[in-house]
């Protein structure tokens, strides 16, 4: 692993979670099977927004983390992550094009990301900075990055990230068609499949009784399977830690990919005292 690498995904300050929630649908879970926390929902009805599950599972984990916690707006920034924003729309867009049929201004695909974070923004008060992100890389590790960098401003207490990852399509497939000599494997999700996480995210403490912070170690395992480029897998992993450590208690430590920075998620007293030594240094 390249020190470049460490030093662009490195935590600063321990991060405490307040919130996590996933959602979702057409990938063929049920709630029959074992871990029904990953079950397929419905889809939300949003106004505005056809067709894709894109939009409508953004805002229905933003909503959970949101009406769990709720907090100030003004104090609050939203973070969100996408290898290639809403594909479906896109897709459809281009077929109704290629076809003759007049054009639907809904399926206005270039602005479905940042609408969906303002139409999400209005519902809940959020005035704080919103910023949508692009990464072939582990989304986990920059979304962490991104919420420790804005909570150094003083004006802010609560950042939500949240990633998006939509199945098979015609410009999904053609990209990874192109990433093909990377060696990464191809995700094998239906074409009508889309998953969603969300994580509200603050300083360590009593109101964020898990934390989170860069491990020491590393795992350098070069013959482990990395994820698909984008996968947002490793927020799911997440999620499911901090339930488990709201539960339990103890420490989990996260890998999200071989070769990439992992994290220590810790609960209970030992949260609360990262919050105490951040405060002093």
């Amino acid at each position: 692993m390249t020190t470049e690498k460490i030093e662009k995904t490195v935590l600063r300050s321990p991060l405490g979670i307040l919130a996590t929630a996933t959602a979702t649908h057409g990938t063929g879970r049920s709630e029959s099977e074992a871990n029904a926390d990953n079950a397929d929902i419905p889809l939300p009805r949003l106004p505005g927004f056809v067709e894709s599950a894109f939009s409508p599972l953004a805002y229905e984990v933003s909503r959970q983390c949101l009406t769990e916690r709720p907090g100030d707006g003004s104090r609050t920034a939203v973070a969100l992550a996408t290898l290639m924003g809403d594909t479906t729309t896109a897709d459809l867009a281009s077929r109704r094009m290629v076809s003759g049929r007049v054009h639907n201004p809904l399926l206005f695909m270039q602005a479905t990301a940042n609408a969906v974070l303002g139409y999400m923004s209005q519902e809940f008060g959020i005035t704080g900075q919103t910023f949508s992100l692009s990464t072939l890389d582990d989304p986990v590790a920059e979304l962490l990055a991104m919420a420790d960098l804005l909570l150094e401003d003083p004006e802010l207490d609560r950042v939500l990230v949240l990633g998006v990852e939509l199945g098979g399509g015609e410009r999904l497939t053609a990209a990874y068609r192109e990433l093909a000599d990377s060696g990464r494997p191809v995700p094998d999700l239906p074409a009508t499949a889309g998953l969603a996480a969300a994580v509200l995210l603050g300083r360590p403490g009593s109101e964020a009784p898990v934390s989170v912070r860069s491990a020491e170690a590393f795992d350098a395992d070069d013959t482990g399977a990395a994820g698909h480029p984008g996968s947002i897998q490793g927020l799911f992993d997440l999620a499911a830690a901090h339930r488990r450590l709201l539960r339990d208690g103890g420490s989990h430590l996260l890998v999200t990919e071989p070769r990439s920075p992992a994290f220590m998620l810790t609960a209970g007293t030992e949260a609360r005292n990262e919050t105490e030594n951040h405060a002093h240094q």
